[in-house]
């Protein structure tokens, strides 16, 4: 069961990239739409760890600073879908065990075997090669910036993740801070953009939605509902990992980019170059070659 419920993880993250994307260009406050996204995940876990009688101790504020990287991951991820070219978005955010495995191995000297090396041998000329094929735009920049920015953070979670384990908190209470964080940041951020400006909506260029067309309060819904696939997620790979291999667990649920770009090609339509391409199953690959040997 095990590998189901790792294939069915990376679908829910898949989901997740994808409503992102879908989202990203809408006239609606992306602060208000991720404050969503975080407060079911915030109720789902609150409510687990009171089911689950789990522990509430000062380890457990370890879900702070996860809320934190959390926070400006998704910011980055959303932003950077809303530039334009989100494979280029969706490639970079598969690739947090890069910082994780970095600092890693500076934090508490975990050294890289051949595999690993050879991995990030494949991610490196994956990423050259985005970055330099024939066509980069401008808005290909863009979104690999934020792209890049989504990676370290969420590198950062994940380091932040384990250090909660090495501490011994119980993980219901930790993902409890960390959604509970990030709604709580979202929101200021939303408080923030109002006093600087009195019109905080996202709007695609050219467009002029109807007026109150997206409330906050059905910004926020749409949002709670998008947190469904990020809350599921996080359940199935914990389930996953109780009885399967870690590496191989990591390994499928990794695999969540590839529903992202299989969706911007089919859907979008959006067109690889043969350089770009090239670099994308190069990433890809580099990214299944570290996880199953990390």
């Amino acid at each position: 069961m095990w590998l189901v419920y790792a294939a069915c993880s990376a679908v829910a993250f898949g989901l997740r990239g994808i409503l992102y994307q879908r989202l990203s260009p809408l006239p609606l406050d992306r602060n208000v739409l991720l404050s969503g996204v975080f407060f079911t995940g915030f109720l789902i876990s609150l409510t687990l760890a009171f089911l689950n009688g789990q522990a509430w101790e000062i380890e457990t504020a370890v879900g702070i600073q996860m809320g934190v990287c959390s926070y400006v991951a998704n910011m980055a991820m959303y932003r950077g879908f809303a530039a334009g070219k989100p494979s280029i978005v969706a490639v970079l955010s598969a690739l947090p065990p890069v910082v994780v495995v970095l600092v890693a191995w500076l934090l508490w000297g975990e050294r890289l075997n051949f595999g690993q090396s050879a991995a990030f041998l494949l991610i490196v000329a994956g990423v050259v090669l985005i970055r330099y094929a024939r066509d980069f735009t401008l808005a290909h920049w863009n979104s690999a910036k934020w792209g890049l920015v989504t990676m370290l953070f969420f590198g950062f979670n994940d380091l932040s993740s384990k250090w909660s384990t090495m501490l011994g908190a119980d993980l219901y209470p930790v993902l409890a801070c960390m959604f509970g964080t990030g709604t709580v940041l979202f929101l200021l951020s939303r408080r923030a953009g109002k006093r600087r400006s009195a019109d905080a909506l996202v709007r695609p260029a050219g467009a002029e939605p109807p007026a109150n067309a997206w409330t906050e309060r059905r910004t926020f819904g749409v949002g709670m509902l998008v947190g469904l696939t990020n809350a599921v997620g996080m359940i199935l790979i914990v389930t996953a990992f109780e009885t399967g291999i870690t590496g191989l667990v990591s390994a499928i649920v990794a695999l969540n980019v590839l529903l992202i770009l299989l969706y911007t090609r089919i859907v979008v339509r959006e067109r690889f170059s043969p350089r770009e391409a090239a670099g994308i199953l190069l990433t890809v690959g580099g990214v299944i070659t570290l996880r199953l040997l990390a």
